[in-house]
């Protein structure tokens, strides 16, 4: 009998995040037989400085663009939430959504961004994390929370691991020398947000990853906070 492929669940406060937090770990997990689907929890609808453009118009060009950099790395299906650019909040509904998702698609892994970043930190990078945290433990593995998902055929899940990007306390480094080249494929399809200075930021995406690398002995590398959860 053939073993399950690992599910992963990358839960990402905005397009584009994915893929600067993760995009090779999620290209090297891909590679390797995981099944990866994106949860984009806002539309991206205030990310643009030309005055000619309108929240709505940006917004599709955003999931246009994210579906091309999910697709780039392989991933197998993209969600998008829709909550507006910098409107996320902390409330029962948003965490139900995460909750119901997680029940419905049970991953083992899920990926966001770390909330516990200090100082400056976006807003929507902060909730995104507590609340995917709060999701995964305990509300989707608790039966009588949220019971309305039981109406809909959807049981408790229990994720195994957790991994956040963007942690100022990393303990689990990546290898992404093989798909280095994936993940800034990947960031080149988030046009609107990168192409007036794609170069800088290759320079210091490859760079970032190569300072990741030194001192765990590999070249290039993302590092992430990995929670193991055994309850």
């Amino acid at each position: 009998m053939a073993e399950l492929a690992i599910r992963v669940m990358v839960v990402t406060p905005h397009p584009d995040d994915a893929e600067i937090g993760a995009g090779g770990t999620i290209a090297s997990w891909v590679g390797e037989g995981r099944e990866v689907v994106y949860v984009v929890c806002t539309n991206g609808d205030k990310g643009s400085s030309d005055p000619e453009m309108t929240p709505e118009r940006l917004a599709q060009i955003r999931q246009r663009e994210q579906r091309e950099a999910a697709k780039t790395l392989g991933v197998k299906e993209v969600i998008f939430l829709g909550y507006p650019d910098g409107a996320l909040e902390d409330t029962s509904s948003f965490r139900g959504e995460l909750v119901r998702l997680i029940r419905e698609y049970r991953p083992d892994v899920v990926m966001t961004t770390d909330p516990y970043r200090r100082y400056l930190w976006h807003r929507d990078h902060r909730i995104t994390g507590t609340v995917t945290l709060d999701a995964i433990f305990p509300y989707a593995r608790d039966r009588l929370s949220y019971p309305e998902h039981i109406a809909e055929g959807l049981s408790p899940h229990r994720v195994k691991e957790i991994y956040l990007w963007g942690s100022e306390e990393p303990d689990t480094f990546i290898d992404i020398s093989e798909t280095l080249s994936l993940k800034l494929a990947a960031l080149d399809c988030h046009a609107s947000q990168v192409a007036q200075h794609a170069e800088n930021l290759k320079r210091w995406i490859e760079g970032r990853a190569s300072k990741i690398g030194q001192g765990q002995g590999l070249p290039l590398a993302e590092a992430f906070r990995r929670i193991e959860i055994i309850y």
